[in-house]
């Protein structure tokens, strides 16, 4: 497709998606909530694609959340449609089998933030603004912040976050486990682009299993989490980079994994 709210490019083996709305903070409409989604789902067919990378155009943002100019007059039914697109948006993200790294600088309050906790990995900026302001324009996040939040942090930060308004920097972001780690605004790239590459000497399909473990792991009850990765570990056994990696190993040298 046409992309008009975002930026796509291929740098090594990234895809970056940028956000490209500076004029409003890269504020997320309903054309760019659907042009990310199928960002993501066209980086994943690519076999040439290990990692996806978001980020913000501009000085200012990652991204502002939604546009609220699109939102002020909603009736409920709109609003129910609208946001099961953002809804899809991020369990796109975390159903990918793709490392997903947020490199955050600026502003990524409301949406940016409930962006940034379906990705696998997020840097931020020492400018980084995370928060879920919902609260003080009298509605809460709609797209999942309230579950993901408690089920990471528990339920008293969740509710702090949520019900006071509360912003954290990109240091307090690290500190309430939403980032990583925190860099100067002049290494976020360098250190987003060094993380990807990192990431794709690993073994694609492993990175995959991984995270599927992991999320599925965060939600489902011990027992089913348990059998859910042995099969995931099960399956890696029938691809070509198993036998290399292990393979390599055995034979002192550094694998070449071709993601079969």
């Amino acid at each position: 497709m046409t992309y008009e709210t975002i930026l796509v490019s291929t740098e090594d083996t990234a895809r970056w998606i940028t956000f490209n709305r500076p004029k409003v903070l890269n504020a997320i409409n309903r054309r760019c909530v659907a042009e990310c989604t199928a960002a993501v789902r066209e980086a994943e067919r690519d076999a040439a694609v290990r990692t996806i990378i978001f980020t913000g155009a501009g000085d200012h943002a990652f991204t502002a959340g939604a546009d609220i100019s699109e939102l002020r007059d909603f009736s409920t039914a709109d609003v129910l449609d609208y946001n099961r697109g953002w809804l899809d948006l991020f369990r796109t993200l975390e159903l990918c089998r793709k490392p997903v790294i947020a490199a955050v600088k600026g502003w990524a309050t409301g949406g940016g933030t409930e962006l940034s906790l379906a990705c696998d990995f997020v840097l931020a900026a020492e400018s980084a603004r995370f928060g879920l302001s919902e609260i003080n324009i009298g509605v809460i996040p709609g797209a999942g912040a309230a579950i993901r939040l408690t089920r990471f942090m528990g339920r008293l930060r969740a509710k702090e976050l949520l019900m006071l308004g509360r912003l954290l920097s990109g240091a307090e972001a690290v500190e309430w486990q939403l980032a990583n780690r925190c860099v100067p605004e002049s290494e976020l790239f360098a250190a987003a682009t060094a993380l990807a590459l990192q990431l794709a000497e690993k073994a694609l399909l492993a990175l995959g299993a991984a995270k599927a473990s992991v999320n599925t792991g965060s939600e489902a009850s011990w027992d089913v989490a348990l059998e859910y990765e042995l099969r995931e570990f099960a399956s890696l056994f029938s691809t070509e980079d198993q036998k290399e990696g292990m393979s390599a190993f055995l034979e002192k040298r550094a694998p070449q994994y071709t993601g079969r």
